[in-house]
């Protein structure tokens, strides 16, 4: 009677610690799982020089020549001035650069939207670029008229990336679980990632148009929600050192932070070399980022540029 106690006592020690053991295993497996989602998922770096010198010259031109990028603009007749400060400075560097309006204005040529709703605005020219531009174009970048984009820097950093693969990403935030691109950076989809998303436009149950709890809702978390239901996820987009490259603030908001963050290092940590964009820009401020980026030349000092994208043929890129 007493060996069976101890036999019984026995098994169910053992069991204890099997069943202990099963579940810390469990839980490491769990965290590992969840820290390899959050890198592959949510982290995309820019190539280095290193990696492009690895091409040849020949693939080099013709990557150069085959990278189109489609730029969507949303505007309202309020930001008519800052309209026209994007269409003469970097707007001209896009493969072809369309504005999309609440409403005609007759000063500017625009698609007219017919809505002041922002999130509608996202939606129809989504589809109208995908319906009209779909062959011609394999990304396309979503900006408000408060941007400075340097498109250039946009294509060198896509440069391994493949459109045919589902790709969003941006400046990335997040809302609860809601993980998304901020449209205050800029919102780049790739081809595959728009024909997804147009094929559930017209599905209410996965991407409403409209409702109570929508319009509680910014147009980017709400195409966040749409994108996730056709498996397109948020990804932030970083330079070789981690430093966003899409950026939510201007240069100068940047500048003042680095000069209280770290004073000694104002321009080094202020921002990525590699920046792509920069949000609440005046119309003088773009004329001002528009002769830095392209104008302004220090002679001297030599770049060895490994890669340059070309214009397409009667493009007014200066």
């Amino acid at each position: 009677m007493l060996s069976e106690s101890s036999l019984f006592l026995k098994g169910v020690l053992l069991g204890s610690i099997l069943c202990v053991l099963m579940t810390m295993l469990g839980h490491i497996k769990i965290d590992y799982g969840k820290r390899m989602h959050r890198h592959e998922r949510h982290h995309l770096q820019a190539p280095t020089k290193e990696d492009i010198l690895k091409i040849s010259e020949d693939e080099r031109t013709e990557l150069s020549k085959s990278f189109r990028v489609y730029c969507i603009i949303l505007v309202k007749p309020k930001d008519v001035r800052l309209w026209a400060a994007v269409k003469e400075t970097w707007a001209k560097h896009c493969d072809k650069a369309e504005f999309f309006s609440s409403e005609n204005v007759k000063v500017f040529e625009s698609v007219n939207m017919e809505t002041n709703d922002m999130w509608l605005m996202m939606r129809k020219a989504y589809k109208y670029a995908f319906d009209k531009y779909r062959d011609q174009y394999n990304w396309f970048f979503l900006a408000h008229p408060t941007m400075f984009a340097i498109i250039e820097n946009l294509k060198y950093f896509l440069l391994k990336k493949n459109s045919s693969q589902p790709f969003y990403l941006g400046h990335t935030a997040k809302s609860g679980d809601l993980e998304y691109v901020s449209v205050g950076g800029g919102i780049v989809l790739s081809i595959e990632s728009i024909k997804r998303l147009n094929s559930l436009l017209s599905i209410p149950e996965k991407c409403p148009v409209k409702g109570r709890m929508v319009r509680e809702v910014s147009e980017d978390k709400q195409l966040a929600v749409c994108l996730k239901y056709a498996g397109v996820f948020a990804e932030n987009a970083e330079d070789s050192k981690g430093k966003d490259v899409f950026n939510t603030k201007s240069v100068g908001i940047f500048i003042k932070e680095a000069m209280t963050n770290h004073p000694n290092q104002v321009v080094e940590g202020c921002c990525s070399d590699m920046a792509i964009t920069f949000n609440g820009l005046t119309c003088n401020q773009m004329y001002v980022m528009m002769y830095g980026v392209y104008h302004l030349r220090a002679f001297g000092h030599v770049f060895n540029d490994v890669l340059v994208f070309l214009p397409m043929n009667g493009s007014d890129n200066d």
